[in-house]
């Protein structure tokens, strides 16, 4: 959503994706005035667009009415690493810890038919976003990785995960798969596809128009009002519904009262030149569509694009004082710089290939890194969000989660363990900037300890089980 609402601004600069959507990306008209609708959602982000494409799809005739402050798209939802994955934030562990295993399992059961759904609705819609279900391989590349690798293992084992939800892959293998440096070994799960983003967003966009919903762009919400008949506020006008939905991620703080619901942080991405023919040196996985990561604490993912460019990204951006978003913060030099440099470290034979793409943004970080969906009856609103960065997958869980509760159809999904889930606010400032920084600069020493001794880092033990372990 940017420093403010731009008229006629070229959307194009915002990343690769929305770079290469097809299409010049103009926006729609905006909130003609004040509006009544069943539903208003605040957020034209995969969230709410999800939300709104279920509802109309399910209800004809219901009045639902999208409110966004840029274009659909414009946030994470068109910049992300286009995993559309079964990756919930919170670790299996902890929902059989807190939920029980049954909740746990069920988690992962909707999760994995998440991904299978967003292909459905792909294919229906007919939204070219280049969706291959090809799943994620997770590369160890040393030893303390792969110690964390096999207890990783070991743990879904004793949670009753099967060997066709994830597998182990010697180093042999895994080298085929991704033919990056040093690979020792890798897990692999079949349950991700890698996906176009932003043309996902600008697709869906068009469809739950053309299910019946609005959508007005160059809109900011001002305020959302609670009660019996809750409002959102605009400078265009207000629109009144029987539910508010808010849908707004990362951006969520910049709405009154709401400030501290999560922390944004921001994570960067870089994308190459075209590889043509050198896209097989990558390894026969990734070439077809595979996501890759490693085991390294501050998170780096990747995808070989349907144009043939390695799309490439990575934490460990700081996080801005009082929760600041601005344009500016989409580019840090930096963190650009390192995440070159992991290539050129992972995939040495791609030296002298052109990167033609630099950007970044926030994404939503609830205290405690368990997302969340809900709709509170007495005062007419509902949230989801709180993804962590799993998100591409998750909020179509969300946005067909929600549509239930709306509609008051009574659904398995309804039943899952984040659902109604509230997380406890962030602390004030300056306790906010020290902590979530602390917390980077730890990651960033776990892995440089690690790197030294071969043995995995206690800090990071720590830190994991705090943030969502």
């Amino acid at each position: 959503m940017g420093d403010g609402p731009a008229t006629g601004r070229d959307y194009r600069g915002i990343s690769y994706w929305m770079d290469s959507v097809g299409e010049k990306v103009r926006a729609r008209p905006g909130l003609p005035g004040d509006v009544d609708a069943d539903v208003a959602i605040v957020g034209a982000g995969y969230t709410g667009l999800w939300t709104a494409y279920y509802l109309a799809r399910r209800a004809p005739g219901i009045r639902v009415v999208v409110l966004e402050r840029e274009v659909a798209g414009f946030g994470a939802s068109g910049r992300n690493g286009g995993w559309c994955s079964a990756l919930f934030a919170a670790s299996d562990a902890r929902l059989a810890r807190e939920f029980g295993r049954d909740s746990m399992h069920a988690m992962r059961r909707a999760m994995q038919d998440t991904v299978d759904e967003v292909g459905r609705v792909v294919a229906d819609e007919r939204i070219d976003c280049s969706y291959r279900r090809s799943g994620t391989v997770s590369a160890a590349r040393s030893a303390a990785q792969l110690q964390a690798l096999r207890s990783e293992l070991d743990e879904a084992r004793s949670l009753g995960i099967p060997e066709e939800d994830l597998r182990f892959v010697d180093a042999a293998e895994a080298s085929e798969m991704m033919r990056a440096t040093a690979v020792r070994g890798a897990l692999y799960t079949p349950h991700c596809a890698a996906v176009h983003p932003a043309r996902l967003a600008r697709g869906l966009a068009a469809a739950a128009e053309r299910a019946g919903a609005q959508l007005y762009e160059q809109t900011e919400v001002t305020a959302v009002h609670p009660g019996r008949r809750p409002s959102v506020l605009t400078a265009r006008g207000r629109v009144t519904a029987e539910t508010v939905v808010i849908a707004t991620e990362g951006y969520t703080v910049r709405l009154p009262g709401h400030e501290r619901d999560v922390v944004p942080l921001y994570s960067l991405m870089v994308a190459t030149e075209p590889l043509g023919e050198r896209v097989a040196e990558l390894g026969e996985a990734l070439a077809k569509g595979t996501t890759f990561t490693d085991g390294r604490h501050l998170l780096i993912y990747g995808q070989v694009t349907g144009d043939g460019r390695l799309a490439f990204g990575g934490r460990g951006a700081p996080y801005h004082y009082n929760s600041d978003i601005r344009d500016a913060y989409d580019r840090n030099s930096r963190m650009h710089a390192l995440l070159e440099s992991s290539i050129g470290e992972l995939f040495p034979f791609l030296g002298g290939v052109a990167i033609t793409h630099r950007w970044g943004g926030p994404l939503g970080v609830p205290r405690d890194w368990f997302p969340s969906v809900r709709l509170d009856r007495r005062n007419g609103l509902a949230q989801a969000g709180g993804y962590v960065g799993d998100g591409v997958g998750t909020t179509n869980l969300a946005g067909r989660s929600l549509a239930d509760l709306i509609t008051g159809t009574d659904s398995d999904l309804l039943s899952l363990p984040w659902v109604g889930h509230t997380s406890r606010l962030w602390e004030p400032e300056p306790l906010r900037w020290l902590g979530v920084n602390a917390g980077l600069k730890a990651m960033q020493a776990a892995d440089a300890l690690e790197a030294r001794s071969g043995r995995p880092s206690r800090i990071a033990g720590v830190l994991g089980r705090v943030t969502g372990g």
